[in-house]
């Protein structure tokens, strides 16, 4: 069978306090979410490229449904700059802290870091440059 589309479509990211998780990622990543209640979910999602690579996703809280945790699934996030290491210098003043500075993976793959926003999630980023 062809795959007609991506391995992902969507992802949710659990926090405790949305206001703090939306300056984190909004700092960080140098967007802005858009904030949206979907029934009993608290969601930001975030900006949608209609043709581009990847899925987008949405912060989400739900005191009953989410939690956020640095020992699940790893998020890996294009950086905007082409650079990582420019959404790297944003973290700690934006709350989170560094886990794995930036490293190259492989040539032909890019670089990777991995990070602690300020809910406790563990994410990546990942750049050419």
């Amino acid at each position: 069978m062809e795959q007609k589309y991506n391995s992902v479509g969507w992802f949710e990211i659990p926090v405790a306090d949305m206001e703090r998780a939306i300056r984190f990622y909004e700092q960080v990543f140098d967007l802005k979410l858009s904030r949206q209640q979907v029934g009993q979910l608290e969601m930001a999602w975030f900006p949608w490229v209609g043709t581009g690579l990847g899925a987008t996703g949405s912060l989400v809280f739900n005191k009953d449904f989410y939690k956020p945790s640095r020992e699940g699934v790893l998020v890996y996030f294009i950086a905007p700059s082409g650079d990582l290491a420019a959404e790297l210098s944003r973290v700690e003043a934006a709350g989170g802290e560094v886990l794995v500075p930036k490293k190259l993976i492989r040539a032909d793959i890019g670089y990777m870091a991995v990070v602690l926003d300020s809910e406790g999630n563990r994410i990546a980023l990942h750049s050419i440059g």
